[in-house]
């Protein structure tokens, strides 16, 4: 329960970041272009506080934390922004590249925010599998079991994927290093004798028995064998400079599989062909979250810049209500040559905004019947 409580903490904290800093893009990029704005906060409505006023933009603190909101005048265009004294200043009277601008901001600083926590990922060092000739240069090297044969005397012995082995002896021998490699062979060497192997699995080390046998390994039967495969896990940091790049790298390379992703599933979706068990909502966010955190704080970091991506790239799209159905709204008008009416296009956008509610509700629904089920 405690697990739980913690994750849901966790999962608003993020998104409360995350739209955050969706906003403040929006934010800084219409008070250069010298648009009104008249509010940024923290939380939505009811405002429960005015943190403070700076200029014309008034900081509040709102009831419900689940992001945040910058308003901007003349976004949703009405009759102060459209003829009003201050209409020079309103976002419906500047340049269309200039609306683009403002509207694709929150894209932007959302790519961007996940370019810095992959950067500082890639400085913490994060956990992954290595090469042998890797293992010098990294830290916190362990060695994992990965898969234990059915029937072998590994199995039979107690064995268990995920367990890290720290020792090896046999007699009055021991492995004099822990690389698969080396263990595969210390192993091979020790036929029909019993090997003490030293495990630690839930932060308790066990001592296990096991005598190698031929046979066990089908492609090897002459080779004595315990039937287990094992895998280097460590961490690789980077210099400042270097984790720069292999941010900026890395999620240029995940913002492509992740547009890639999403544009498979809206596919789906037009030929009625979508499956919902892969889509997380709300309630499978929290549970992913929880998962994250008990790996540790590289891991929140991580999860959180793909988390950031999602946003980006979902905003991006042609829908009412998101940033890219304001986009379309902007190409309609420069190619009809007139702008489309305040009214009309409030209206799509609320229609817009209802059915994104009704699909987190149907998402979330599912969520709830996978973790029930």
């Amino acid at each position: 329960m405690r697990e739980s409580i913690m994750a849901i903490i966790l999962f608003l904290i993020i998104l409360v970041i995350l739209i955050l800093v969706h906003e403040l893009g929006h934010f800084v990029v219409a008070k250069k272009a010298g648009i009104r704005v008249d509010e940024f906060g923290i939380g939505f409505p009811p405002k429960a506080m005015t943190l403070w006023k700076w200029g014309e933009t008034e900081y509040t603190l709102n009831w419900l934390p689940l992001g945040g909101f910058v308003k901007i005048f003349g976004e949703n265009p009405d009759e102060k922004s459209l003829r009003g004294p201050d209409r020079d200043r309103s976002f419906i009277h500047k340049p269309k590249v200039v609306q683009a601008a403002v509207l694709v901001a929150g894209v932007v600083f959302n790519i961007l925010f996940a370019w810095v926590l992959f950067s500082v990922v890639f400085m913490l060092g994060m956990p992954s599998a290595l090469l042998e000739e890797e293992a010098g240069e990294a830290h916190n090297v362990r060695l994992i079991i990965s898969e234990v044969l059915p029937n072998s005397p590994a199995e039979i012995a107690g064995f268990m994927p995920g367990d890290e082995v720290v020792a090896l002896t046999a007699l009055e021998e021991s492995a004099r290093d822990l690389l698969p490699s080396i263990v595969s062979d210390f192993i091979t060497t020790q036929e029909d004798k019993e090997i003490a192997i030293f495990v630690k699995r839930d932060e308790e080390v066990i001592e296990i028995l096991v005598i190698p046998k031929y046979g066990v390994i089908e492609e090897e039967q002459s080779r004595p064998a315990i039937g287990i495969a094992m895998g280097l896990i460590g961490r690789i940091s980077f210099s400042p400079p270097a984790a720069l790049w292999e941010g900026a790298k890395f999620t240029v390379e995940i913002t492509k599989l992740i547009a890639v992703s999403i544009a498979a599933f809206l596919g789906s979706v037009l030929t009625l062909n979508a499956d919902l068990s892969g889509i997380a909502g709300p309630v499978g966010i929290v549970s992913l979250v929880g998962d994250a955190s008990a790996l540790g704080f590289v891991f929140i970091l991580n999860f959180t810049a793909f988390i950031s991506i999602n946003l980006a790239i979902i905003n991006l799209l042609p829908f009412p209500a998101l940033d890219g159905g304001r986009l379309l709204f902007l190409f309609i008008e420069v190619v009809k040559g007139s702008p489309i009416k305040p009214s009309i296009a409030n209206t799509v956008n609320t229609i817009g905004f209802a059915l994104l509610i009704l699909l987190m509700l149907v998402v979330t629904y599912n969520d709830i019947l996978r973790i029930v089920g």
